[in-house]
C-alpha cells in the first residue's frame, strides 16, 4: 500500500474522526501489530497539538495466556493505578482513538464462563469512570489490517497480497484516495447524512416493523423523545467529530423493554475473537427469550446473558443493500465494516444523545425516558435484499422506509 495513503489515513483518524483539538490530551488503545500505523497517529495528533499520546497495547496471544493460566480472582481485579488512571480521565477528558486490527478467530476455545464472569466484575468497577465520560469525549473507532484477519477476509491468496487487499479496501471505505480531500469527503457524507435525518425526524415514529423472507419479523417500538442520527456527533464540548470511520448507518436508540419478534441475522458475528454464525433471535416484551446458532452458540448465549440489559436492543440502524461497503461484496468479519453493508441492530447499551435536549439531563433521567443500560454494546445484522421496515406513527399513519432492502424515502 501506497506509504502516503496510509499517513493520509493516520491524518483524517486524527482530524476526521477524534478532531484532536490543541491541548488535548489523547488515548490510543491498539494491538501490538499495528505499531507502525500507531507511529503515524501519534505524530499526526502531535502535529495537531495534541498535549500527550498514550498507547495502551493489547495482543491476542497474551490474552490467550492470561485466560489460560491466570485465576478468575486474579483476572478481575481492577488494580488501583487502573483505577487512578480512569479517574484522571474523567477530568482531563482525552480524545479516544481506537484501532482494530484482530483476529476474529483468535480466541476460539478460551472458556467463555470465564470472560464473562471477568468482564461483569471489571464493569462494576470501571462502569462509573464511563458513565462519567459519556458524551464527553471525542473518540473514534478505525482498522487497520493484520496478517491473520486479512487471511481470513482473503483466504486464497499469500498473506502479504491480502494484506495490501485489505489496506486498500478499508481506504475506500473511509474515502482515503490518491486524488481527494478527506475532509472535504467527510463533509460532504456528513451533510447527508444530516439531511437525511431531517427526514426520519419529522415523522416521530411509534414504532418500526421488520419483515423478510429468511423469517424477520419484528416490530420495536421507539422512545417519543429520541431522534435518528447519523455521521459525525457533537461532544458536549461542542467539538464535532465522527465516531466510527467507517460509516453508512443512520441509528436511533429504540424503547427499552418494547419489542416483539424474531431477527434473523445476514452476517456473522465477530464477538471477543469468536465467529457467530447463522443465528436468530426471538424477543418478547422487549428481552431476548430464545435464540439458536449453527456455529458459536456458546459466544452468544454468552453475550446474551452478560448482564440485564444485554438481552434488550440499545440501537436500531438503517443501512441500505447497495451502500459503498456492500457494494465492494467483502465479507470483513468486522463489525465495524459489516454493519455499515447492512442494516442491523445493536444487543445492549443505548446512546443517550440520541434523546433530544440530553444535554440538560442526567444518565438517569436518559435512562428513565427509555435508554436501555448494560455492559455491553454489540451490533448484528440483519439487512436482506427483501427487507421492508414501515415507521408507523402515533396517529397510525404507515410510512414505508425501506423496500427490497433500500430506502423508500
Amino acid at each position: 500500500m501506497n506509504q502516503e495513503m496510509i499517513r493520509k489515513y493516520a491524518e483524517a483518524t486524527v482530524r476526521i474522526g477524534a478532531n484532536v483539538q490543541p491541548g488535548q490530551p489523547v488515548v490510543v488503545y491498539a494491538d501490538v501489530e499495528s505499531v507502525e500505523f500507531v507511529r503515524l497517529v501519534a505524530e499526526e495528533a502531535y502535529k495537531a497539538g495534541a498535549e500527550s499520546v498514550r498507547v495502551e497495547w493489547s495482543d491476542q496471544a497474551l490474552t490467550r495466556s492470561e485466560y489460560t493460566y491466570r485465576t478468575l480472582e486474579s483476572l478481575s481485579k481492577v488494580p488501583t493505578w487502573k483505577e487512578a488512571q480512569l479517574k484522571e480521565m474523567t477530568e482531563t477528558i482525552p480524545c479516544r482513538i481506537n484501532i482494530l486490527s484482530a483476529d476474529p478467530d483468535g480466541l476460539n476455545g478460551i472458556d467463555r464462563q470465564k470472560m464473562q464472569a471477568v468482564q461483569q466484575k471489571r464493569y462494576q468497577i470501571t462502569k462509573p469512570y464511563s458513565d462519567a465520560l459519556e458524551n464527553k469525549e471525542q473518540w473514534t473507532i478505525v482498522a487497520v489490517p493484520s496478517k491473520k484477519w486479512a487471511k481470513k477476509v482473503f483466504p486464497g491468496i499469500p498473506e502479504d497480497e491480502a494484506v495490501e487487499k485489505l489496506w486498500a479496501a478499508i481506504c475506500k471505505t473511509v474515502r482515503i484516495t490518491e486524488e481527494n480531500d478527506p475532509i472535504e469527503a467527510w463533509n460532504e457524507h456528513n451533510e447527508n447524512f444530516r439531511k437525511k435525518c431531517e427526514l426520519l425526524n419529522q415523522y416521530r415514529f411509534e414504532k418500526l416493523v421488520y419483515h423478510s423472507q429468511n423469517g424477520t419479523d419484528f416490530t420495536a417500538w421507539l422512545i417519543p423523545q429520541a431522534l435518528w442520527m447519523g455521521g459525525g456527533e457533537t461532544a458536549l464540548s461542542g467539538i464535532y467529530f465522527n465516531p466510527n470511520m467507517p460509516t453508512e448507518e443512520v441509528f436511533t436508540s429504540p424503547m427499552k423493554g418494547k419489542a416483539e419478534g424474531t431477527l434473523v441475522a445476514t452476517k456473522p458475528l465477530s464477538y471477543q475473537g469468536t465467529l457467530i454464525e447463522d443465528f436468530r433471535i426471538t424477543f418478547k416484551d422487549g428481552k431476548a427469550v430464545e435464540w439458536q446458532a449453527k456455529t458459536g452458540a456458546d459466544a452468544l448465549e454468552k453475550m446474551i446473558t452478560s448482564d440485564e440489559g444485554a438481552a434488550m436492543l440499545g440501537e436500531l440502524a438503517l443501512v441500505p443493500c447497495g451502500s459503498p461497503i456492500d457494494q465492494l461484496n467483502i465479507l470483513f468479519y468486522n463489525t465495524l465494516f459489516d454493519e455499515n453493508a447492512s442494516c442491523h441492530v445493536a444487543l445492549g447499551r443505548g446512546f443517550s444523545n440520541t434523546i433530544e435536549g440530553f444535554e440538560s439531563m442526567t444518565k438517569e433521567e436518559t435512562d428513565a425516558l427509555g435508554i436501555n443500560d448494560s455492559m455491553i454494546h454489540v451490533d448484528f445484522m440483519i439487512g436482506a435484499p427483501d427487507l421492508s421496515i414501515k415507521g408507523y406513527t402515533k396517529d397510525g399513519k404507515e410510512i414505508e422506509i425501506f423496500k427490497d432492502g433500500k430506502w423508500a424515502i
